[in-house]
């Protein structure tokens, strides 16, 4: 392969991750990591010339970088407030006539039965 395939079909590839983590396409995300890890061991083959000719993809690739932090910021959240949201189905905050927080908390378990 020489350096210009190599660097065109990184470059496309970083662009499809790219549009799948805008698009929040994950499935479409682990098909590119997966073809990017197997296009870098043929690269590791055939180095590039000089150094500069990675400085576009590096920077494609830093801003890849960021999307990623962002969407697993965004996972992260999503984690935290169903976690609250499984919290509050199980207990309920009220207030006494003190001012005083209480909390009830739910007790019953919630098991499948199984009938035959």
């Amino acid at each position: 392969m020489t350096d210009g395939a190599w660097a065109e079909k990184l470059t496309a590839l970083i662009e499809e991750e790219r549009q799948a983590l805008l698009n929040g396409d994950l499935d479409s995300i682990e098909k590119v990591i997966e073809r990017k890890q197997e296009l870098i061991v043929q690269i590791a083959n055939t180095p590039p010339n000089s150094p500069d000719e990675l400085e576009p993809l590096r920077l494609q690739l830093r801003r890849n970088q960021v999307l990623y932090d962002h969407a697993l910021a965004g996972l992260r959240n999503v984690a935290d407030r169903l976690g609250t949201l499984r919290r509050l189905r199980k207990s309920l905050d009220t207030y006494d006539a003190y001012g005083q927080r209480q909390s009830i908390e739910d007790t019953t378990e919630n098991q499948l039965e199984r009938r035959a």
